[in-house]
């Protein structure tokens, strides 16, 4: 089959279209027919040789973790779904990739709705697992009306995480650059600036102390957050790895996520077809500007997702 892969570390500029062996469904998993695949930060560590997975990750490779496409092969064990079947999901997290091919094996995924067009779809399975996941670590929800400040509220799990905060009940303040507050909005999300003097601005607001807080910038601000919710337990972090020094939980998982995210996809499929969900994208590249799309997403900002449309891969050589 034909995929994007890289056969050395390095810049964008390795990576290539080139031909690689077909995957197939295992016991409780299901082969698709990939029509487009999101591009991580993650992938992009793994392709320069910054991540600490470098030594383990053989070559060549092929990135991506997010895939939305057709299902060709069912696996044993699996229930409700069948070839024909139009999905999204992930890729077992031990394969660190295989998402940018022309087959892909997911390992949870759930029912594409129409609401949600490929480009989004492909791009959604870990952020909203992640986001999910975080979520419920600090308990948001219920029937206590909670105000949920995130930091770093532009980006591909933020984005995320703001609309199903919202769909729970939360108020939510979101942070983002100069220029985003239109994309915030609409989102659900009150806008203020990320930085320094976040705390100061977030009373501005009229919000003396937010109930849950959530880092997914790592840009330093947990010192604003403890401050703004009265103590650590309230506060989880995605990305600031001096959190647990602080006793600020620090959100990882697998993806960082669970092994099994397909309740939240579920959630979020349902909302989108609701018109209270939608995954933020910022550019769409073929495969074969594979290299751009990476390129793209290491220089930000990033207001919603980096996508590839893998339908060139179709015509197998």
């Amino acid at each position: 089959m034909r995929a994007v892969r890289f056969d050395r570390f390095g810049p964008p500029e390795v990576l290539g279209v080139g031909c690689s062996p077909e995957p197939h469904a295992g016991e409780g998993e299901v082969r698709i027919a990939v029509r487009t695949s999101g591009v991580s930060p993650v992938d992009l560590a793994l392709r320069a040789g910054n991540s600490p997975s470098r030594d383990s990750l053989p070559l060549p490779h092929i990135p991506g973790v997010d895939a939305a496409g057709v299902i060709d092969e069912v696996g044993a064990g699996v229930e409700g779904f069948a070839v024909g079947d139009e999905v999204f999901g992930a890729v077992r997290v031990a394969r660190l990739g295989g998402a940018g091919a022309r087959f892909a094996v997911l390992d949870f995924w759930a029912a594409r709705p129409s609401a949600l067009p490929w480009e989004q779809a492909g791009a959604a399975a870990t952020g909203v697992e992640t986001a999910t996941r975080a979520l419920d670590l600090l308990g948001v929800g219920g029937v206590r009306p909670t105000t949920l400040l995130i930091d770093g509220a532009t980006g591909g799990v933020g984005s995320i995480a703001v609309q199903l905060a919202v769909a729970r009940g939360a108020r939510v303040i979101g942070t983002g650059r100069p220029g985003s507050d239109g994309f915030l909005a609409g989102l659900g999300a009150i806008p203020v600036a990320y930085g320094p003097g976040l705390a100061e601005r977030v009373r501005a607001l009229g919000v003396p102390r937010i109930d849950h807080a959530l880092d997914v910038a790592g840009a330093g601000s947990l010192g604003d957050l403890i401050a703004l919710a009265g103590g650590v337990e309230p506060v989880v972090t995605l990305a600031d790895f001096t959190g647990p020094g602080r006793g600020v939980r620090l959100s990882l998982g697998a993806y960082g996520g669970q092994p099994d995210g397909r309740h939240g996809l579920a959630i979020a499929a349902d909302l989108a077809e609701r018109g209270r969900f939608r995954v933020p994208v910022q550019a769409v590249f073929t495969a074969g500007r594979a290299s751009e799309a990476h390129a793209a997403v290491a220089v930000g900002p990033r207001l919603g997702k980096t996508v590839l449309d893998l339908a060139e891969l179709s015509a197998d050589a």
